[in-house]
């Protein structure tokens, strides 16, 4: 088991990672998973609602334009200020705090509706992280979630990654968090009725090669790995991953189509006895 010195240790350099490369270029992409949670979880107009591992603001942004009262919180200021430019830009009022998704500062049943789109499940504590999500948000709300699925694509890309640059001994992978199991667990008795749904996100670039040169300039996991490496094994790396997009390709005209599974889930926070 890890301690809590090694999992405080993870997630500074987890804060790094993050800060590295350009996530916001990645999370433009995957915009529309933010959008359809929030219509899965059918938030009311003037909800109050809490993005946790918000990144540049997507469900934060997305619970906006519904009218609801927004924060998103991250452990990255540089992604904070990306969200609040784009909030701002789209004349939505979000508000966006610095914050750990593992050491929530409100109070319990503060929120309608607790929402994270591929964020929370990097935690490194994730038994903390469930209990703080629902924890803040009230009985009878709403906990909405999204997180990549151990055998969809990103769960490929870090088992790739991973054989390069083993992930720190007894961390718990992030895509458990998209395993419907695993989440049941997490949440425990805390939620009463759930919803899981298998859904696809659709990458798309022009080449194999296209897609290891964003990844490996853009997403912080692949960038750190990279200069992890000697130089003399980074061209292997890199060749893994146009593997993996030829691999997973199912375009037919010579460009590049990646489906990229994920769980998403909408969760009732257990009422309380009448």
């Amino acid at each position: 088991m890890t301690t809590a010195l090694d999992l405080n240790a993870v997630k500074a350099r987890q804060q790094v990672t993050w800060a590295s490369g350009d996530y916001g270029a990645v999370a433009a992409l995957i915009h529309p998973i933010a959008e359809w949670l929030v219509a899965a979880a059918d938030l009311p107009a003037g909800a109050r609602v809490l993005d946790v591992a918000t990144g540049t603001g997507n469900a934060a942004i997305a619970a906006a334009r519904c009218g609801c009262v927004v924060t998103g919180v991250d452990y990255v200021p540089e992604l904070l200020e990306r969200g609040h430019a784009r909030a701002a830009a789209e004349r939505l009022p979000v508000t966006f705090v610095t914050g750990d998704a593992e050491r929530l500062a409100y109070p319990d049943g503060s929120f309608d509706a607790v929402l994270s789109v591929v964020g929370v499940m990097f935690a490194p504590d994730q038994e903390r992280a469930a209990a703080e999500l629902v924890r803040v948000c009230r009985p009878g709300g709403t906990v909405a979630l999204a997180s990549w699925t151990p055998q969809g694509f990103i769960g490929d890309l870090f088992r790739t990654v991973g054989r390069h640059v083993p992930p720190p001994a007894g961390l718990r992978p992030p895509v458990q968090w998209g395993d419907e199991g695993r989440l049941r667990e997490l949440l425990g008795g805390s939620v009463g009725e759930l919803r899981a749904i298998r859904r696809e996100f659709v990458f798309r670039f022009r080449t194999p090669e296209e897609f290891a040169d964003f990844f490996r300039a853009n997403y912080g996991p692949t960038l750190k790995a990279f200069e992890a490496l000697p130089e003399e094994r980074r061209p292997q790396l890199h060749a893994d991953l146009i593997e993996l997009a030829r691999t997973n390709n199912r375009a037919s005209d010579g460009t590049v189509r990646i489906p990229a599974e994920y769980l998403e889930v909408v969760a009732q926070r257990t009422p309380e006895p009448a």
